[in-house]
């Protein structure tokens, strides 16, 4: 079905009154702690002090004054954000919503954040392989752009299987400079992406947010009855209420829980989950939590541009 014209306005709009304004003020300023600038520019030059980091000592100017003195920089609040999105068949699966609607969601207000403050955003799909990839740009406008990208794309029914690491390394291709990554996706795929993911952090500042609904988790009892992968279209007759069957299901549920959140930690990203009944805004807040936790637990540069915020 083809949305109407108004869809990505209205989405947004809507988005905009009941999230953004309530995340602006719960935040309280704290944008650069959310999205730190990838850039540094040398702004001054003084006396070293106890809590100066020794890395940022200016050597020449400690012998040609014969006393220590440090660099002091300002940070480049331009920030280019990418947002990687896995569209296979199994982010269209909900019990309530779909990880897709919710997907949505996520990214117009995160993307809304970004170009509010000026800095550029775009996008690479991937649904049936790789779909579109939205050079960034500024504004209301590419958030519409992707928006309506997103809504208008066919949703397949089914396809091969998801190959998440396909998707990171055309991210690789098609970034330039460093940037700050936002992979969304339910992890569904199929192996060898944490390599491409931990390569993609080795450049960019990268963080995974995770789609999934609680029926992934905790299998429905249903009685006899079909279940049908939804990337593939096998079919499987089960009796969801029988308790071997039950058990067998939660230790598959759990062994892939520990390997995605194993590789999501060995490649060192920041990992966010999000259910489809969570809500958006809490949601946000969470990542605030996580960015701020992150940012105190840097010692060095990061500490000290954090002081020097206004």
């Amino acid at each position: 079905m083809v949305v109407p014209p108004q869809a990505p306005e209205s989405l947004l709009r809507r988005l905009e009154w009941t999230v953004l304004r309530r995340l602006d003020g719960l935040l309280h300023g704290s944008y650069r702690t959310l999205f730190r600038g990838a850039g540094l520019d040398l702004a001054d030059v003084r006396e070293y002090q106890t809590h100066d980091d020794v890395r940022h000592i200016d050597w020449n100017v400690t012998a040609r004054l014969q006393s220590l003195h440090v660099r002091q920089y300002i940070e480049d609040r331009e920030i280019v954000g990418w947002f990687l999105l896995d569209l296979s068949p199994s982010v269209n699966f909900g019990s309530q919503v779909s990880k897709c609607k919710v997907l949505e969601q996520l990214v117009a207000v995160l993307a809304r954040v970004l170009t509010r403050h000026g800095n550029p955003v775009g996008a690479i799909l991937y649904g049936v392989g790789i779909e579109a990839v939205i050079p960034p740009a500024t504004g209301r406008r590419q958030v519409l752009r992707i928006l309506r990208t997103l809504l208008d794309r066919p949703k397949p029914a089914q396809a091969a299987r998801t190959d998440l690491g396909e998707l990171l390394r055309t991210a690789m291709q098609v970034m330039p400079r460093r940037s700050m990554v936002f992979l969304v996706s339910d992890f569904i795929s199929t192996p060898g992406w944490p390599k491409a993911l931990a390569q993609l952090g080795w450049r960019h500042e990268v963080v995974a947010l995770r789609l999934y609904d609680p029926a992934e988790r905790e299998l429905p009892k249903f009685g006899l009855g079909l279940v049908q992968d939804v990337e593939t279209g096998e079919q499987l007759f089960v009796d969801a209420d029988d308790r071997v069957f039950r058990e067998r299901y939660a230790a598959a549920v759990r062994r892939r829980e520990s390997e995605i959140l194993g590789a999501l930690a060995d490649a060192g990203v920041d990992a966010l989950e999000l259910s489809t009944d969570d809500d958006l805004l809490e949601t946000l807040l969470r990542f605030a939590v996580l960015r701020k936790r992150r940012g105190l637990s840097t010692v060095g540069l990061s500490r000290h541009l954090e002081a020097l915020a206004p």
